[in-house]
Order: C-alpha cells, then sequence, then structure tokens
C-alpha cells in the first residue's frame, strides 16, 4: 500500500470511530470502493449478539432499496414494457390512484400519502401485495402532482407492484436475478441471515441499547425491505455513480439511462437547495461540480447511507461509499458517506492519467476546428477523444465541453450529445471550396469574427 493511502485509511478510520463513539451506535460497518484502489472496510462495535462483527455482517439497509426497485422500473422501460409518462393505471387494475405516472412516483412527485392506509408504524404489519392494491383507495393525494416533492413509500410500492406485474414473477425473484447476480452482490437478501446485526434504540439518558422488533414490509418491500452489507453497498453505490466500470456490458443498464435517473427532477427543500431527487435516486451536490448520488435508509434499530461520487478533480473511477449503523437515531451515520468519499479525494486522490497524442480529425472537420463567435461570445472548437467538441473561451476548467455526433445521413449535421445545448444540431455551411464558413448551432449563427445579429463584422466595419 502506498504511503498516501496509508494515511487516508488510518484518517478514515479515525472518522468512523469518532462518529461511531459521539453518535453512541452500538455497530457500525463501513467500506470505500474505488477503482484503483482495493476495497477498503472498517467495523467498530458489535452486532448484540455471539456473532462477531465482520465486513459481511448484514445490517437492515432500510429505504435503499428503494434505489433497486427504481432500477428496476427502468429496467422495465428500457425494455419496452411501460413509459416513465404512462398512467401507472395502464399497466395495474387499481380502485384509485391509476392516473399518476410512473416518472412522478419515481420522484416522489406524484403527491400520494407517505404510508399504506392504516397505522402500520403502530402495528408494524405491513398489507399484503392484494390489500395494499384493494385499500389504495382508502390513501390519499395530500398534494397536488406536480407541486412538490413529497417523499413517499406507499408509491415505491406501487411501483414494486408493477415490476412484479410486466415481469410476470415476483418483485424479489425481479431484483435477484435482474440485478443483485449479475452485479454479484451475494449478501443481499429479502430477509435476514442468521448472522445479521441486530437493531437498537439507544436510550437518550442512559447507555442502555433497547432491541428493536424484527419486522417484515410486506407488500410495501420495495420501499424498504433489503438487508446487506457494506461491501455490498459500497459497490452498489459505485455502480449508481459508474456503472460502465462495473457493468461494461450494460446488462444491468445503460450507462444513458442511469444518467438519466440521476438528473434532477425536483428539489427536496425549495428553501434549502441542498439536496435534489432524481428517478429514486437523492442527489447532493458537493461544490466544483462534484455530485454524491445514492439513498438514505432507515427502520427500526438502523440508519444506512449509501453514496457514490462523480466529478472533481481526484475522484476515482466507480467510487462509493457505505455507512450502515444498528442505531435507529444515530443520524451522524447519514453525513458520514459524504464525508468519507470526500476525505477518500483528500487524502489519497486518483492518480494523474498521462495525456496521450491520438488521431487527427477528420479531413472534412479540420476546418471547423478553432475559435468561433455566436450570440457574441467567443467558443473553441476542437477535436478529443475521437469526438469533435466546443467550450466557451471564457468556461472554468472543470466545465464539460458539448460534444457532437454525426448524423448518418447529414454529413454536416450534428446532434448535440451532451453538455451545452444538449439534443440540439450543428449545422455546417460550406462555400464553394468545400470551406466552412458558417455554423448555426440551436439555430444561432457562428462566425470566425465577432458580429452583431444583423450580421455586422467588427473586424472588417462591415
Amino acid at each position: 500500500m502506498s504511503e498516501p493511502a496509508a494515511r487516508g485509511h488510518e484518517h478514515l478510520g479515525r472518522l468512523v470511530r469518532r462518529v461511531q463513539a459521539d453518535a453512541r451506535v452500538p455497530a457500525v460497518s463501513v467500506a470505500l470502493h474505488r477503482a484503483d484502489r482495493p476495497l477498503w472496510t472498517c467495523t467498530v462495535g458489535d452486532t448484540g449478539s455471539d456473532n462477531p462483527l465482520a465486513p459481511d455482517t448484514q445490517f437492515r439497509i432500510g429505504s435503499v432499496t428503494k434505489t433497486f426497485t427504481a432500477a428496476l422500473t427502468l429496467q422495465c422501460r428500457d425494455d419496452g414494457l411501460l413509459d416513465l409518462d404512462d398512467p401507472v393505471g395502464r399497466h395495474l387494475d387499481l380502485p384509485a390512484h391509476g392516473e399518476l405516472t410512473v416518472r412522478r412516483l419515481l420522484s416522489h412527485t406524484a403527491g400520494l400519502q407517505r404510508e399504506p392506509f392504516g397505522d402500520v408504524w403502530d402495528t408494524l404489519r405491513a398489507p399484503d401485495a392484494d390489500r395494499l392494491v384493494a385499500e389504495l383507495d382508502r390513501a390519499e393525494r395530500v398534494l397536488p402532482t406536480a407541486r412538490r416533492f413529497h417523499y413517499s413509500n406507499l408509491a415505491m410500492a406501487v411501483l414494486g407492484r408493477l415490476v412484479a406485474r410486466l415481469r410476470g414473477e415476483s418483485w424479489a425473484q425481479a431484483l435477484s436475478e435482474r440485478i443483485l447476480t449479475p452485479l454479484g452482490l451475494t449478501d443481499t437478501t429479502v430477509t435476514p441471515r442468521p448472522t445479521a446485526a441486530t437493531g437498537f434504540l439507544v436510550d437518550a439518558y442512559s447507555d442502555e441499547a433497547h432491541p428493536e422488533p424484527p419486522t417484515d414490509f410486506g407488500a410495501v418491500g420495495p420501499a424498504a425491505q433489503l438487508w446487506s452489507t457494506a461491501t455490498d453497498m459500497a459497490r452498489w453505490a459505485a455502480f449508481l455513480a459508474d456503472p460502465a466500470a462495473l457493468d461494461p456490458a450494460g446488462a444491468v443498464l445503460a450507462p444513458a439511462t442511469l444518467d438519466e435517473m440521476r438528473w434532477p427532477l425536483t428539489t427536496t427543500d425549495e428553501t434549502l437547495w441542498g439536496a435534489g431527487f432524481g428517478l429514486g435516486l437523492i442527489l447532493v451536490p458537493q461544490g466544483e461540480r462534484v455530485m454524491h448520488v445514492g439513498h438514505d435508509g432507515a427502520m427500526p434499530g438502523f440508519l444506512a447511507g449509501v453514496y457514490g461520487r462523480r466529478g472533481g478533480d481526484g475522484t476515482a473511477g466507480a467510487m462509493g461509499a457505505a455507512v450502515l449503523g444498528s442505531s435507529g437515531t444515530a443520524t451522524e451515520l447519514f453525513d458520514l458517506p459524504h464525508r468519507l468519499l470526500a476525505a477518500a479525494v483528500e487524502q489519497d486522490p486518483a492518480d494523474i492519467e498521462p495525456w496521450r497524442p491520438g488521431a487527427p480529425a477528420p479531413a472534412a472537420l479540420r476546418g471547423v476546428l478553432g475559435r468561433w463567435w455566436g450570440e457574441g461570445f467567443e467558443y473553441v472548437f476542437s477535436w478529443q477523444d475521437g469526438s469533435l467538441r466546443a467550450r466557451g473561451a471564457g468556461d472554468p476548467a472543470g466545465r464539460p465541453p458539448a460534444i457532437f455526433v454525426p448524423l448518418p445521413d447529414r454529413p454536416d449535421v450534428f446532434r448535440t450529445a451532451s453538455g451545452r445545448e444538449a439534443g440540439e444540431l450543428l449545422r455546417l455551411t460550406r462555400d464553394d471550396t468545400g470551406a466552412v464558413v458558417r455554423m448555426h448551432w440551436a439555430t444561432y449563427r457562428f462566425t470566425r469574427h465577432q458580429e452583431t445579429f444583423d450580421r455586422y463584422d467588427f473586424r472588417t466595419g462591415r
């Protein structure tokens, strides 16, 4: 192990031990996954039984389960079984709320009440699938659709039922076959193993820890049922951040689908833009174009935080952290994965890849390269990594460029694949000699010299 890595691991371990002690968590299990280093794990405390605490000890991960249900739903979309803007009632026979769309349910913007009908947290008895559906007409729409973020376990339970209906098997079977097995998440299960940690409520005014009763969430399982290990969850977090590194063939989800899931559809607090929500995923910006993507989880006696890191100088590929704890009230655990990811980058940043010469631009595009002006601003077009790119001349270094892909049937027309004006067309105009003399990007004219909109050329004065 390199000296920076050793120092980094020592620092990470102290962070974990500090939180375990200060927050009074009976057991904490942590893992950090990154493509360029061996898996790092840390455990502190004990399981509450005769079974020793180890990296493969299972904890309940609560609402981190929702990220799996979201992935299963997007798999159905990618397989042509549904559209995200379909009303869910198009695929399920529901007594109420069938007009709510799949997209709204995934993003918690459907306005559906938080829990199924009844006092499930008093009885600790969740409905089975038939009762969940039968009692939907007793569940409220507490907010207008699309009004704002409103977290709903019931919404995710309906999506779990949708997945089961479209796949012709149980939600648990679909999960095992289509996500857990392909990604090697062998320690993630619907029911706990005998060696799982015990969940506790730690007394507020003494050191006593009260065991919480085990619960089965029944048909609400797609929202919060799963048990897992820190090592499995760090790998899952890495997948959410960098799917191509763990699933290069796209067998589970295509990278473009994860891009879609990570796009923020709403903020979780309109007065404090500290987090957003995509399609089943929590998005926590860290500044300097760094985003942590994943989910928190809470069930009686357990808390979990599972996040992958994207962007920023020093961030490694496939970087994810998982923090699992056996206290239901130690909310300091929620912040710990973010602190661990940031500390890992600071203490042991990813190696800097050397630049190497590449292939030249195609002859037909060499006349496009260099500086152009549009809307009064200067842009630089370049050929890098096999694609035509553009960025503002004054853009900060961390801002990603626009990347263009050619249309196969129109040689001088490109689609903006990512970055500024994503989705828009770039059209090249050539003179009689074949030289590119103008371009239009998103219909705005681009010329070699600065011009007003009525084409006054400041260089020539005409």
